[in-house]
């Protein structure tokens, strides 16, 4: 059984170097092996050059495949893991081509396992942890109006003037600012044409109370039944969302107004040049620090009145084992492949698992990546 890992940018290589170190079998790929070594060449030889072709010729059944690549290779490595009756694993949202292949899956007896990075992935499990903790509460009850709001971002932990530093290319971050996204307030469904149409502040309960600029980003409303909430449950509002530094909107403020004119094979160039200068002027300097914080809290009421409210609270930056961004997007990756091998998630497209012992046990490990990670009961 052997884990071909493919991808050694920059947020996959705590995960990939704790399954070396534990013992198992990977094969590693990259586009560019010397990164590869570099990476990872003191505990292991076995590195090769990225082909589809050449990883197909080398896998077998019961092996997982990681794609840790752009997107668009995602569903060509599941579809190649199936044909060998191999697994899949990666961090990104699951994409309707990929949640095509369910049934392919399935059939073949193996799992294809997505959104097991940071967001989505870790946000995944504390929701999941609070909609169970909520179930089985006395406090449960379906007239209950119910708040759901999960914000993380990735911000410096120095401030810069522009609020904003970035770990790898700024070009995914300029062209989700262009995405609309849907989520619900006050029981109604809202949609936002743009990110910067709909920030709003969050007080975040870290030990030192902070608040940060927040926005809802992508689709939400899919969550609501992948978090097993009650059709019948009232759903007062339900928010994924991004979360910044306070100062973001007035720093990127003329961002904001040049992305909007942009349109077509031009815009998408005039794209580049900005996230080619952004690179130049702020990315984070050799062993600057990162840090992410997380927030994902679940709320009921009744008339009008909280009766029950839980809040998963996780603050991390960099230290001497590397970013926080690269080890809670990569760790989660490991231990979702562990579980696979395991035979812990069953076949088929899944996101990160709902199953209250893994969702426990990596709660557990995750703490450890973390500097700061509670669950606050904010009726207490």
């Amino acid at each position: 059984m052997t884990i071909h890992w493919c991808g050694t940018g920059l947020s996959a290589i705590p995960g990939l170097r704790r399954l070396l170190e534990a013992g198992h079998d990977v094969a590693v790929w990259n586009r560019t092996t010397d990164k590869a070594r570099e990476a990872v060449g003191d505990l292991t030889s076995n590195i090769h050059a990225f082909d589809i072709d050449a990883l197909g010729a080398l896998l077998s059944p019961a092996d997982v495949v990681i794609s840790m690549l752009p997107g668009d290779f995602h569903v060509q490595l599941a579809e190649l893991a199936i044909s060998k009756q191999a697994h899949f694993v990666s961090s990104s949202y699951i994409a309707p081509e990929m949640r095509a292949l369910d049934d392919k899956a399935r059939a073949a007896g193996v799992a294809l396992v997505n959104e097991v990075g940071l967001d989505p992935g870790i946000d995944h499990l504390m929701a999941h942890a609070l909609v169970g903790d909520y179930k089985a509460s006395a406090a449960f009850d379906a007239s209950n109006e119910i708040s759901f709001l999960s914000y993380c971002g990735g911000i410096p932990k120095i401030p810069n003037p522009f609020r904003y530093k970035f770990s790898w290319s700024p070009l995914g971050v300029l062209k989700a600012l262009r995405s609309p996204s849907k989520s619900i307030r006050d029981f109604k469904e809202l949609e936002v044409a743009r990110p910067w149409d709909a920030i709003s502040t969050y007080h975040a309960p870290l030990p030192d109370a902070e608040s940060f600029e927040v926005y809802p980003n992508r689709d939400s409303l899919p969550f609501v039944g992948q978090y097993h909430f009650g059709t019948d449950w009232q759903i007062k509002e339900f928010v994924r969302g991004t979360l910044r530094l306070n100062g973001w909107s007035i720093a990127w403020a003329d961002v904001f107004k040049e992305v909007e004119t942009l349109e077509g094979a031009a815009g998408d160039a005039r794209l580049k040049e900005m996230s080619d200068q952004f690179w130049d002027e702020n990315a984070y300097d050799e062993g600057e620090p990162d840090r992410v914080v997380m927030c994902v809290e679940l709320k009921a009421e009744q008339a009008g009145k909280t009766v029950w409210h839980k809040t998963y609270v996780m603050d991390a930056w960099g230290d001497d084992r590397g970013t926080a961004m690269a080890r809670l997007v990569s760790f989660p990756v490991s231990y979702a492949i562990e579980a696979v091998m395991n035979g812990k998630i069953a076949p088929g497209v899944h996101a990160a698992p709902s199953d209250p012992a893994l969702v426990e046990d990596w709660m557990g490990k995750i703490a450890q990546l973390a500097q700061h990670l509670e669950v606050k009961n904010r009726l207490a």
